[in-house]
């Protein structure tokens, strides 16, 4: 409720914030990491942050250090990432000023906050995402406040952000499921030296008119009181109607863009003489002096939160520098599944496809596990995927956690990022491997950093299921590998198997895993009806079955003898090109030995390099185009690591550097590897 304490208690976080913002630009050669400031956001910000629960969840923008003083965080916290330092709670001297996160008691949750425009948007979506499905389902993980109240989810913006596509994923799909979320905007008028004539043909509250069930609001951002108002109506509204709102706050921008883009550089007298007449400070210094504060009060207050200030970045500037050992620590957070347990060949167990132990894998998982979800493009009721690997799973779980989404790659990617800070459990599919990059922002800005950025606070538990590879006349669009374009990010793990019980094993334990797993699928395995790939089809391993992550096998044993005398090459390789490596080995009897990779990130190095030394010539045989991909760089670390025991240089098998794989089928065995290539290249190494 809106009183007097409460608009004396905003002006000390006000002044409090200001003094902050005027220490930092006083101290520029300290403040040497580069940061931005709420100053001139003070009002809406904080209106905001008073009004938050710990059940709550918030997702401040890279300017919101007013919202984070007032959801409970104190100067000095803030500074300690300011400066970088140690102790930093947020993310250990890894990241930005006002990049928070956090997971203790007593204040709002904040998942992994980034740099990249607008991004936050899908993954905060996810969160109110998560809270629909706990609520609808009657799970003990969702967190309600004190008094029973419902959580919501804040997702603060900059107006500018909202011409981001991510963003109307984001609100495509809050509106579609009605979720308990409010976008906060905030209106500056400025994207960095861009002014909003430049950059938008309409604000986000003429915007949100597109978007059908969004109830939208529009306040005077610099004004607290009219803040507070509106803040409260929609966070009731979110919290007891469980529907999405969005508020449009027109503020000034009274500081700099960021610290190493100043307002002098692009802005005129004019437009900056202007924004100053909407400062809230003294605004809502005014007001105090109606409701009866007097001068001494007020400048009390105003001397107080400078000494606060002053304090906490003395304490800050004198606090310890991260080890450098650190470094490396919470890229990913450890596993439960470290060694393959269960029955892998039940005596009972029958053969099955690929797609059929996938499928079945998934079926027990949401059998036992309620809080796991699967959503994606055409998974749902209906057809049950593209290629039936979802058939019948809607029907036996219901709609609510098995379902259709729109062609949104962006969103199925990056909703798990807050579905898995709430501890739902997502599974979700990209219908093709051509088809992740617009995935890509939420893997590489939000999922692959959250654990590292967060100090391993929000690892983001996610099975990404992707059907990859060539598998007869796909064509350019629906047959492309992909492995080494998503090798390149680090914080997630790469899964390709090459049979039905190690689909299995592998999609369960990736499942288990509390990091980010990407499984690829070949669609020329997922039935066996490619010429050669009768292999791919297994008995069924047992429920209880799962193989760890990084554990590459042994898919054809040479002769020993042959080994001896120096008579035998090994293949390392996964997927589809594990069956064309058996394939030409049959020609070369005892002579060839198989590594099957199952795994990529991690890579079982122990097993490659071993069976290297062993054999002193091996070939890396990769569906994908061969420059400049995994079969090359894993071809480079075999010769630096096994360069003493190599009879030959490494060779590598690889797909054709073409742009994209063509429809005809003549032309698409022209470009990728095939047995009878893989065959020449073997004799020649044997004979070398």
């Amino acid at each position: 409720m809106l009183n007097r304490d409460v608009l004396m208690n905003a002006y000390k976080l006000m002044v409090t914030a200001r003094a902050m913002c005027d220490t930092y630009e006083a101290n520029r050669p300290v403040c040497k990491y580069v940061h931005s400031t709420s100053r001139g956001h003070e009002a809406i910000q904080i209106a905001a942050g008073l009004q938050l629960l710990p059940c709550d969840w918030v997702s401040p923008y890279y300017r919101d250090d007013s919202m984070m003083l007032s959801a409970g965080f104190t100067p000095y916290e803030l500074m300690l990432q300011l400066l970088a330092k140690k102790d930093d709670p947020f993310s250990s001297g890894r990241s930005y000023y006002c990049h928070p996160n956090n997971r203790s008691e007593g204040r709002p949750g904040i998942i992994h906050q980034s740099s990249a425009t607008g991004m936050q948007a899908i993954p905060t979506t996810g969160l109110a995402q998560g809270i629909q499905y706990l609520e609808k389902h009657n799970l003990s993980l969702l967190k309600k406040g004190a008094n029973g109240e419902n959580p919501i989810v804040v997702c603060s913006l900059g107006d500018g952000s909202m011409t981001e596509g991510e963003v109307s994923e984001a609100l495509q799909f809050a509106v579609l499921k009605q979720l308990p979320i409010i976008y906060l905007v905030q209106d500056n008028q400025w994207s960095i030296s861009a002014s909003s004539e430049e950059i938008r043909a309409m604000n986000a509250f003429e915007y949100a008119d597109g978007f059908k069930g969004l109830k939208k609001m529009q306040c005077d951002g610099s004004d607290f009181m009219r803040s507070y108002e509106a803040i409260s109506l929609a966070i009731n509204y979110a919290r007891n109607e469980r529907k999405p709102v969005l508020i449009h706050a027109k503020v000034p921008l009274l500081g700099h863009h960021t610290s190493g883009v100043r307002k002098e550089f692009y802005r005129s007298r004019e437009d900056l003489l202007k924004h100053g007449l909407y400062d809230p400070i003294p605004k809502l210094r005014l007001t105090l002096t109606g409701v009866g504060f007097n001068e001494h009060e007020i400048n009390e207050a105003e001397s107080l939160a400078q000494r606060e200030v002053n304090d906490s970045f003395d304490k800050a500037k004198a606090a310890a520098e991260p080890d450098i050992k650190s470094v490396e620590e919470n890229v990913f957070v450890a596993t439960p599944v470290k060694e393959e347990k269960g029955q892998r060949v039940p005596k009972s167990g029958e053969k099955v496809m690929m797609v059929d132990a996938a499928l079945h894998a998934i079926e027990e998982i949401l059998e036992q596990y309620p809080e796991a979800v699967l959503y994606g493009q055409d998974v749902g009721k209906r057809l049950g995927g593209v290629f039936r690997e979802t058939a019948t799973l809607a029907e036996k779980f219901g709609d609510a956690r098995v379902f259709n989404t729109a062609i949104q790659e962006a969103y199925i990617v990056g909703s798990t990022v807050g579905m898995s800070a709430l501890g739902v459990k997502p599974i979700v599919e990209v219908q093709f491997g051509d088809y992740i990059y617009p995935a890509f922002n939420q893997l590489v800005t939000e999922i692959s950093k959250s654990s590292y950025l967060s100090n391993g606070k929000f690892p983001v538990q996610m099975l990404l299921r992707v059907p990859v590879g060539a598998y007869g006349g796909g064509g350019p669009y629906h047959s492309g590998s992909i492995e080494s374009t998503l090798l390149t990010i680090k914080g997630i793990k790469i899964v390709y198997p090459s049979n039905a019980a190690d689909m299995k094993g592998l999609m369960k334990a990736a499942f288990h895993d509390p990091n980010p797993v990407v499984m690829l699928e070949h669609k020329g395995l997922y039935w066996s009806k490619v010429p050669g790939t009768e292999d791919a089809k297994t008995i069924e391993p047992a429920k209880d079955y799962v193989l760890p992550l990084g554990k590459g096998s042994i898919a054809l044993q040479a002769d020993s003898n042959r080994v001896k005398r120096g008579e035998s090459v090994c293949i390392i390789t996964y997927g589809m090109g594990v069956h064309w490596a058996k394939h030409a080995a049959q020609k070369f009897a005892g002579q060839v030995e198989v590594v099957d990779l199952r795994t990529l990130y991690p890579l079982d190095e122990e097993l490659i390099f071993n069976t290297v030394t062993k054999h002193g010539k091996v070939i890396v045989l990769s569906e994908e185009q061969q420059n400049n991909s995994f079969a090359e760089a894993l071809s480079l670390r075999i010769s630096n690591h096994c360069y003493h025991y190599l009879d030959a240089k490494v060779e590598v098998v690889g797909a054709l550097n073409l742009p994209a794989v063509p429809i005809n089928m003549a032309l698409e065995a022209a470009m990728l590897p095939t047995v009878a290539k893989v065959t020449d290249r073997l004799t020649k190494l044997l004979a070398y």
